[in-house]
């Protein structure tokens, strides 16, 4: 990845699916669109309604209480969940292992690799949803045409739950969608298991993949630091990667499983947004800002970031 000083920084796909996901955030919290329920017009935004309920309902404690769980409709719950999904992945952000390196060539000079919990960084949940996406539209494109056959059965079953959108309700799709709420973990804990052991050991297996795909294991690192004459100390040349390899094995495996639950964490309290978008959103700008910060005082006016 390449910074270019007045030319902005990072990816324009990173850029838009950051862009769009709080886009979507903001929008289910302040919305003043109006919607009629059937008890009266609503504002969608979550934000909205809770004032508009306070203006409007005489028994006050109700009111609050509708902005909090109001259904169909972004609520307060939704909104605090998203807050709370932020927070976790920030700080989570912040776990990582500094192994200390020095200058094989300048007496004197030490520095430190760090290596992050989340090591593949956003990879294994943008793999893991393209993967579903992809099982997701097969399913439906055979639905439509052989809808009732075993085969197509067992894929998945759909059902319209609104004008456009389409939801899984059984099949192998229904086991690879996220339970919207906790109710639907309570009604059916076995959906809620299964999802879960899928998330967390999709993530892990791609996490661990991306690592020979990306140039980020043991050895591509260890190449790198041969090349810029860095060694570490206490450790020979030839017990350089084995020494890498067991932090970066662990942290992209059990960074890739803390992604996945963080994720079906999100799903759960029905964060809005949804968890993988919350998780790609969070990890992107969290990483333009460390990119704008290690970038600050750069003398040269283009830096190399692996």
């Amino acid at each position: 990845m390449f910074y270019l000083k007045g030319y902005g920084v990072g990816s324009g796909i990173s850029l838009f699916i950051a862009t769009n996901i709080c886009e979507t955030v903001t929008w289910k919290a302040f919305s003043p669109t109006t919607v009629n329920t059937g008890r009266g017009t609503e504002f969608e935004g979550a934000v909205v309604a809770l004032f508009h309920l306070l203006s409007t309902r005489k028994d006050k404690i109700r009111a609050v209480r509708e902005a909090f769980y109001r259904h169909n409709l972004p609520n307060l719950m939704n909104l605090l969940a998203t807050i709370l999904v932020f927070a976790i992945v920030i700080y989570f952000q912040g776990f990582r292992v500094n192994l200390p390196i020095k200058s094989a060539r300048f007496r004197g000079q030490y520095s430190t690799y760090p290596i992050k919990l989340f090591y593949t960084s956003n990879m294994p949940i943008m793999l893991q949803s393209a993967l579903v996406s992809n099982v997701y539209f097969i399913s439906q494109m055979l639905a439509s045409k052989f809808g009732g056959s075993l085969f197509v059965d067992i894929l998945g079953v759909w059902e319209e739950v609104e004008p456009t959108r389409s939801s899984p309700v059984a099949g192998l799709c229904y086991y690879l969608s996220p339970p919207e709420t906790y109710e639907h973990v309570l009604q059916d804990p076995m959906h809620a298991l299964l999802y879960l052991f899928f998330m967390l050991g999709s993530c892990a297996f791609f996490s661990k993949a991306w690592l020979s795909v990306s140039g980020s294991s043991a050895r591509d690192v260890a190449r790198r630091l041969r090349e810029q004459r860095m060694v570490m100390p206490g450790h020979r040349d030839g017990s350089l990667v084995r020494e890498l390899d067991r932090y970066i094995s662990t942290a992209a495996a059990f960074g890739g499983v803390c992604i996945g639950a963080l994720s079906v964490l999100a799903d759960v309290l029905g964060a809005i947004g949804s968890g993988t978008g919350i998780l790609l959103a969070v990890t992107i700008i969290y990483e333009y800002f460390e990119i704008f910060v290690r970038e600050q005082g750069s003398p040269g006016s283009v830096g190399l970031l692996f």
